[in-house]
């Protein structure tokens, strides 16, 4: 990879009761590409992601999503206004970046639910997407839900036992829909409470990677409460993307665009089924299975950076 200074620039997208944090690196004349981060309720973090494509031929541009990251307000401080955090808003804020910064078309990537977010947006906007390259799969339907909050317990029953009870789910109630309404609750310390509780189940769950550390996967409280709040309010909702905005019965839509689905075998958070299916049903798509990985690591995105440039080459 080059060495050449990342020609930093940031800033911040006003859209309908949100700021939208940006930053972009390389350069601004290269091929545009876009990373959209995990979670929902993650962020950009210390920006890893900038370095995975040539500083010389690609502008590199992450969006820290609404509610999360340097986004303002965060979604524990704007909880009046959480049933408008959507995966059709995240979508409409993507494109005020797009105009914003006055990008025709660009290549899209994302990992875990950047993933999601990456294939809903190119099914909204197709004629905007150069290309797709996606790590750690997901297409965070009911299916992916209750695999990753309650079938994937087989795995680890007893940390899932805690987890479970700690849910304090009323009679008929899911576990993702318990932690939601508990962490979007008036009662601030037993939403702080739940968010305690999800992190140490969400640190399990990924505990299979080779390259996983124990602890929390969050020590800092505040992006534990933004991360939790955020992923079970998308969760408890199918991410908003049922019916006709499911993915799978709708990926034959992106037949023609560049696909690259990157998937750890060893991820059991999101068994690489999702990814197979995928596959199956996107003519033209590539799949790479890395066999000694979980949910992401470097092996998967060096096959990251390795599609981003093959998609590159194709244009030319």
């Amino acid at each position: 990879m080059t060495e050449e200074p990342l020609n930093m620039r940031s800033g911040w997208v006003e859209v309908p009761r949100a700021r939208i944090h940006w930053e972009a690196t390389g350069n601004p004349e290269g091929v545009p590409v876009l990373y959209l981060h995990g979670g929902p309720g993650g962020s950009l973090g210390k920006g890893g992601y900038r370095k995975k494509h040539d500083a010389a031929r690609f502008w590199t541009i992450g969006i820290d999503q609404r509610g999360c990251g340097q986004s303002t307000p965060t979604a524990q401080d704007d909880l009046e206004h959480l049933a408008d955090n959507t995966t059709q808003t995240l979508i409409e804020d993507i494109e005020s970046l797009r105009r914003h910064l006055g990008i025709e078309k660009w290549i899209v990537t994302g990992v875990s639910w950047g993933s999601t977010l990456a294939l809903a947006y190119a099914l909204a906007h197709p004629d905007r997407v150069l290309g797709i390259a996606l790590v750690a799969v997901t297409t965070t339907d009911r299916d992916y839900v209750d695999w990753i909050t309650e079938g994937v317990g087989r795995i680890f029953p007893e940390a899932w036992a805690e987890f479970a009870g700690a849910a304090a789910a009323r009679p008929g109630e899911r576990i993702v829909e318990a932690y939601a309404r508990r962490l979007a609750g008036s009662d601030r310390e037993e939403a702080r409470v739940a968010a305690a509780a999800w992190d140490r189940w969400e640190s399990t769950h990924i505990s299979m990677s080779p390259y996983w550390q124990p602890g929390p996967m969050f020590e800092d409280e505040a992006q534990r409460m933004t991360f939790a709040l955020l992923v079970t309010h998308y969760w408890a909702n199918d991410s908003f993307l049922t019916g006709s905005r499911e993915i799978l019965p709708r990926i034959h839509e992106l037949e023609g665009i560049p696909g690259h689905l990157i998937h750890g075998r060893r991820d059991v958070s999101g068994p690489a089924i999702t990814a197979w299916q995928l596959h199956q049903r996107w003519k033209g798509s590539q799949l790479v299975i890395v066999e000694d990985e979980g949910h992401g690591g470097p092996k998967s995105m060096a096959e990251l950076t390795q599609a981003v440039e093959g998609i590159a080459a194709g244009l030319s």
